[in-house]
């Protein structure tokens, strides 16, 4: 129903106006009325009328000024200006002011009441129209969010160019522009008793993702399926976004799965230098998931198998075990091996179900790992199968440490196909870098274009091959070359930094305390005869 306010300093019409019309039946609410504009204005803002009916001649405030004010502060109230006077000039006024309508008096009830039906008519039709104007918006926006998933899903199944897909992204405001890109597939599954929740939760989920782990990152998303979704993560730094998807692996994840009481499976992609690899990194993001899904499916249906809790079992490190791959010898593997099961051995090995379990979950690790690093390993599945029918046959701490070994053998067999491929290139890089360790903007890019690979892929590759990231390399060389001049110089600590690449000597010197334990002022005192 709609509200209706009459202002008039008579107060007989006040009174007619008032009491000649059955509002009800007519499906109004007449909700005030008052002598002046002045005192009308607060009570018209208190009640909001649809309709405001006024007298143009009033004292202190009359209906004109009362009209500009109303429509400046209650733009959606339709006005009915009465006058007593017949002239144009109020009229004219009338209408400039966006007035609905303008009459004399005296009006009869019949006529006033016809006059209120043909306004509520109007306010009725501009109701619909922005009903209907909002709808076409928001079904626009819809098709518009729509085309744009399309396109992040088509540049992730590299079924578009990246000109193509620029444009594109153009015409929908979206930003494809930056210098290194990621994909993270995440997959939710909810618990039995959350199902009813359905979409609702998956969606509140999704969000504590985004604002866990992507507040510093540009993200893009296509839905793949009611739970998983699959992100375009954009970063200009390269370490940036390493560490960004990093922390959320290890810390992040887990507490949405404690916060949210739900399963969340990831695939974590390559880190590519041109849109075009997004490609390669959603496969890679997908085979990813894929070994994750099966590990973690798999430990599951063991303690179920088992029949016991997680608090029951004596785990095996399963990162640890990966560090020690990457970066061990077969000189140090008894060593490592005899540390590594030594819980084991305390509470009384003995063969078993879990054991076998807890022997395919480190296999598919070591798979999963192995074709992370090295990308050579591509037709591994009948070897993997060979490994796996060797377990139910383990019946003795021997064969289980044998079989450990035996994961070790067949992973270094990756890493040293790798580094014949790759150890002449990461040489180039070292070169070029004690080449010029000095100047202050060497950088990862400028060590790519010296070897003509990308960034992207030497960082890998530099990590895998020497175990220590290519910043990291960088550091200790210019840290090392200090220490030489500190010994055969005497310069002053804010020379030696410019002099082996860092401008600014306050972060040298953080960083000299930080590798060798010292200042630069206690490790001078240290080459004095008697320090």
């Amino acid at each position: 129903m709609k509200k209706v306010f009459l202002v008039d300093d008579e107060i007989v019409i006040r009174e007619n106006i008032r009491n000649c019309i059955n509002w009800e039946r007519e499906g109004l609410v007449f909700c005030g009325d008052a002598p002046d504009g002045e005192m009308a204005l607060p009570l018209i803002e208190a009640n909001q009328p649809d309709i405001l009916i006024t007298d143009i001649k009033m004292p202190f405030m009359d209906g004109l000024e009362l009209s500009n004010i109303v429509r400046k502060r209650l733009p959606e109230t339709r006005i009915i200006l009465l006058s007593g006077h017949d002239e144009f000039e109020y009229a004219r006024q009338a209408l400039k002011l966006g007035v609905e309508e303008y009459c004399l008096k005296p009006i009869g009830s019949a006529d006033l009441t016809q006059l209120l039906h043909r306004v509520c008519h109007k306010i009725d039709e501009d109701w619909n129209n922005k009903k209907e104007i909002e709808e076409l918006k928001k079904n626009l926006h819809l098709k518009q969010e729509r085309l744009a998933e399309k396109l992040i899903g088509d540049i992730c199944n590299g079924l578009i160019s990246s000109a193509e897909a620029i444009e594109q992204a153009n015409s929908f405001g979206i930003n494809l522009m930056a210098r290194y890109y990621s994909v993270v597939l995440t997959d939710i599954r909810l618990m039995a008793s959350q199902e009813t929740a359905g979409s609702d939760l998956v969606y509140q989920i999704e969000t504590a993702i985004r604002c866990k782990w992507m507040g510093t990152l540009k993200l893009l998303t296509y839905r793949r399926s009611r739970c998983e979704l699959a992100w375009i993560l954009m970063d200009d730094s390269e370490e940036d976004l390493t560490r960004s998807v990093r922390q959320f692996e290890i810390q992040g994840k887990d507490m949405i799965e404690a916060q949210m009481r739900c399963i969340l499976y990831m695939g974590i992609g390559s880190i590519q230098a041109r849109m075009q690899g997004i490609y390669n990194s959603f496969l890679a993001a997908e085979e990813d998931k894929h070994w994750r899904k099966l590990s973690s499916q798999n430990l599951k249906a063991w303690h179920d198998a088992a029949g016991q809790t997680y608090d029951d079992f004596i785990y095996l490190d399963r990162h640890a075990f990966i560090e020690f791959l990457k970066l061990g010898t077969r000189q140090q593997a008894e060593s490592f091996l005899a540390s590594y099961t030594s819980k084991w051995v305390s509470n009384g090995w003995k063969p078993g179900l879990f054991t076998q379990y807890v022997l395919y979950d480190l296999t598919l690790e070591v798979f999963r790992s192995g074709k992370a690093l090295y990308r050579i390993i591509e037709d591994e599945d009948d070897r993997l199968q060979e490994l796996k029918k060797k377990i139910p046959g383990i019946q003795s701490l021997d064969d289980f440490q044998t079989y450990l070994m035996m994961l070790c053998e067949h992973f270094w067999s990756w890493r040293l196909r790798s580094a014949s491929k790759y150890g002449e290139l990461i040489k180039q890089v070292k070169s070029f870098v004690n080449a010029n360790y000095h100047k202050n903007t060497l950088s990862l890019q400028d060590a790519a274009d010296h070897v003509n690979v990308s960034a992207s892929h030497l960082s890998k590759l530099f990590s895998q091959e020497t175990g220590q990231t290519f910043i990291e390399f960088l550091m200790l060389t210019r840290i090392g070359k200090a220490l030489e001049l500190l010994q055969s110089s005497n310069a002053k600590s804010y020379e030696i930094a410019y002099q082996v690449g860092y401008s600014d000597p306050n972060y040298f010197s953080h960083l000299f305390k930080r590798v060798t334990g010292k200042t630069i002022r206690e490790f001078r005192k240290t080459l004095l005869p008697d320090g």
